[in-house]
């Protein structure tokens, strides 16, 4: 009588990153992104004066700087609407990645991601899903001050491309924040409060920059700061892309802006993308 061995199972291969199950997760993830981009954007359309009041806020800064200040300001740039645009830009949507923070904040208070959790759907489009939304409003209102700004004389002259590579990285730029507003929304208990944490946070980076005024004209133990920090660095490589390097008065090269603008935002994605993928899991 013989004994028969049982043949140990062979086990199972992890799934590798081409495997069919990969693939699978990452339709899921994009589908359910897609699903709750959709959804967000619905929800600013459905309260279209909130997108019309944070339109106008940008407009009133343009009309601002360009007829009360503008005559006072002395810029290298050939006239200070062309230097104050890009500042607007950065401005605007910075202003309006403080909604990621807003948004998220108020998905919670309401208990809609806890029923996000019970559905069968992919954790990160929560995320992604706010993020891409909060993005393609900035699209939208970007071109709406594009238009402003031609109508009250700003003239880009570097050429089409240059201005769409000039917008895009602002926009990213945007993206990035919005990313970093997460973790704020998902900190704060409520949206007011969201709210009310945002703002202390981007306007010192905002008005102590090259967004409305020459970085020469601030004192020097300012300049060093003011300078160096993101948003003056987005500015000036917007700034440099759609109007000229020689605009920004500072003797750098149109790269050597755009580099460091592309430094930070990636610094910032590299380090608010895993803190906020953190702070909702255990916020949740």
């Amino acid at each position: 009588m013989t004994t028969a061995t049982a043949t140990p199972p062979t086990p199972a291969m992890p799934a590798t990153p081409l495997s069919p199950t990969s693939f699978s997760n990452l339709w899921w993830l994009v589908s359910d992104t897609i699903t709750l981009t959709r959804r967000n954007l619905l929800a600013v359309a459905r309260i279209p004066e909130a997108l019309f009041f944070s339109t106008i806020q940008p407009i009133m800064f343009v009309l601002l700087f360009r007829y009360v200040f503008g005559g006072a300001i002395q810029t290298d740039a050939s006239s200070y609407v062309n230097y104050l645009m890009p500042g607007i830009f950065v401005q605007t949507v910075a202003f309006g990645a403080v909604s990621t923070s807003i948004g998220l904040a108020e998905d919670l208070q309401k208990g809609i991601i806890e029923r996000f959790r019970a559905l069968p759907m992919s954790r990160g489009a929560v995320l992604l899903g706010r993020t891409t939304a909060d993005l393609i409003r900035n699209m939208f209102v970007v071109i709406i001050m594009t238009a402003v700004g031609l109508l009250v004389g700003f003239r880009p002259s570097t050429g089409v491309a240059l201005y769409l590579a000039g917008t895009s990285l602002i926009l990213l730029f945007a993206y990035a924040l919005s990313w970093g507003f997460a973790i704020v929304g998902l900190t704060a208990p409520n949206s007011e409060t969201a709210q009310v944490m945002s703002f202390p946070l981007i306007f010192p980076l905002t008005f102590v920059s090259a967004a409305f005024v020459p970085l020469a004209s601030m004192p020097s133990w300012l300049q060093g700061f003011a300078t160096y920090q993101p948003f003056s660095v987005t500015v000036s490589a917007a700034r440099s892309l759609m109007v000229g390097a020689a605009s920004t008065g500072t003797g750098r090269s149109t790269m050597y802006w755009v580099v460091q603008s592309l430094a930070w935002i990636l610094g910032f994605l590299i380090v608010f993308i895993p803190l906020a993928i953190r702070k909702y899991r255990t916020r949740t």
